[in-house]
């Protein structure tokens, strides 16, 4: 294997004086000012044209130039027409913590290292717990995602539920469960046979008639149910499944109640969110994605738990290496809470946004994106030959074309002719054995004019289609 060369842009000393990083953040401020500016003008996905990156001529150029080009091919989500995924596009502000507490570099994974930091963050958990619902003995983590908050959930539960021999245990979630739901339990030791798939209704939320059959069926059969993992916003139609009825469930069977609302959760702070989403607070533990519906950048996950001593018991490990300290403090050590020890420190871009754009901007864009949500469900029901699956409880509607005319080659094709014509870029899934188009609307660039672009080049597109 031959060992790649790196480009050499400049020769800057690793700890670069005054001077010098002023002038490489001024150059780099300016790339990414510029990046913004443009950024519904630039191709929502464009093919990967070179598949080595680190091609020659991607470094005869500039490191601006350099930069560019890593930017040049894939998913463009800071557009304001890309609604085909859920992640919400990205704050300046949010990013502006990150800068600031990777030059750093301060420690704030342990309170003793950085006790600001530390506090700072456990007042971004105290905030989510006090808008889902918790008291003030609640805890969790910041994560990089929803994937590593559902994990987290599960080996939680798996700790406070089942004895060391656990193998004998079963968690339940509905077909429409996001698949980190099996991953999680894949990595905390559990084989698929272990994980019980619930059917969900025509609007694909989970039935709860069959989940009751299923936990005493297994019980019956000497299997042990612990856990019921909810979808508070699923990733293919954005459906909430009815966290109320699961709860009783879980609390007549003993079972760990764990919400994943990683899409859903934080629509919580808009009136219309509350009354979607009652029964979420009877949840044991509950997944955030800011990065999701508070429209933050990747790796900004959260998984919360009402009691704080199931969360601590199941991840706090201590090595000699480190101080003694106060077991009660330990919820104010993210490194208590989870599997991870050495990470940044994530409180900041969460918290610099609130104080700077206020939680109010984020109720208020959240509202628009479900009004929007309902915008485009509204158009979709209005054009022949399209077929809409649900009535939207978010900001997703998923559809295909109807009767005869939907296979799924078809409804490839159309799909492909829409983000052909580069305003907007819909994805596509799989209903009911069948191939579904989809838009989802969750990024804060996202307004009714991209929204009624979607709904016209759905309508071109079919109207191109059947000419042919």
């Amino acid at each position: 294997m031959t060992i790649p060369e790196w480009p050499e842009f400049s020769n800057l000393p690793l700890d670069p004086d005054v001077e010098d990083w002023q002038q490489l953040s001024a150059r780099l401020q300016k790339l990414l000012a510029a990046e913004l500016a443009k950024a519904g003008a630039k191709p929502i996905w464009q093919p990967d044209a070179n598949a080595e990156v680190m091609s020659s001529e991607a470094l005869q150029g500039g490191l601006e130039d350099w930069m560019q080009h890593l930017l040049s091919a894939g998913f463009n989500p800071a557009h304001p027409g890309f609604m085909a995924y859920i992640p919400g596009g990205g704050l300046v502000t949010s990013a502006l913590a990150d800068w600031f507490v990777k030059t750093t570099n301060r420690y704030g994974t342990a309170q003793f290292a950085s006790p600001y930091l530390a506090r700072l963050e456990h007042r971004v958990i105290q905030t989510f717990a006090g808008w889902v619902g918790y008291d003030a003995e609640a805890a969790g983590v910041l994560t990089t995602g929803g994937s590593m908050a559902n994990f987290t959930a599960l080996v939680t539960a798996r700790r406070a539920k089942l004895p060391e021999n656990f193998l004998n245990g079963v968690l339940y979630c509905s077909d429409q469960a996001h698949h980190s739901v099996m991953k999680a339990a894949n990595l905390a030791g559990f084989a698929k046979r272990n994980v019980h798939i619930v059917p969900t209704d025509a609007q694909f939320r989970m039935c709860v008639q069959p989940l009751r059959e299923a936990i005493e069926s297994d019980v019956a059969v000497g299997l042990t149910p612990f856990m019921v993992v909810a979808s508070a916003g699923t990733t293919n139609t954005g459906s909430i499944d009815p966290l109320a009825e699961i709860a009783q469930v879980c609390q007549r069977h003993n079972l760990w109640y764990h919400v994943d609302g990683a899409y859903g959760g934080a629509f919580v702070i808009t009136q219309e969110g509350q009354q979607k989403l009652v029964g979420m607070d009877q949840a044991d533990s509950i997944t955030l994605d800011p990065h999701k519906s508070l429209f933050l950048p990747y790796g900004t996950g959260c998984i919360l738990v009402k009691d704080r001593e199931a969360l601590i018991t199941a991840h706090e490990m201590r090595g000699d290496y480190m101080p003694d300290l106060d077991r009660d403090q330990a919820h104010l050590d993210p490194f208590s809470l989870s599997a991870e020890l050495s990470r940044e420190h994530r409180g900041l871009k969460i918290a610099l946004p609130f104080m700077l754009h206020g939680v109010q901007a984020f109720r208020e864009a959240l509202e628009e994106k479900l009004v929007l949500g309902r915008r485009a469900w509204t158009g979709l029901q209005a054009i022949p030959r399209l077929t809409v699956l649900h009535s939207p409880d978010l900001t997703t509607v998923a559809f295909r074309l109807r009767n005869a005319d939907s296979t799924d080659a078809r409804n490839r094709e159309l799909l492909e002719r829409v983000n052909r014509r580069g305003r907007v870029f819909i994805s596509g899934t799989v209903l009911d054995g069948e191939f579904a188009l989809r838009i989802s609307v969750l990024s804060h660039r996202t307004h009714a004019t991209q929204v009624d672009h979607a709904l016209e080049d759905i309508s071109l597109s079919l109207a191109a289609m059947f000419e042919t």
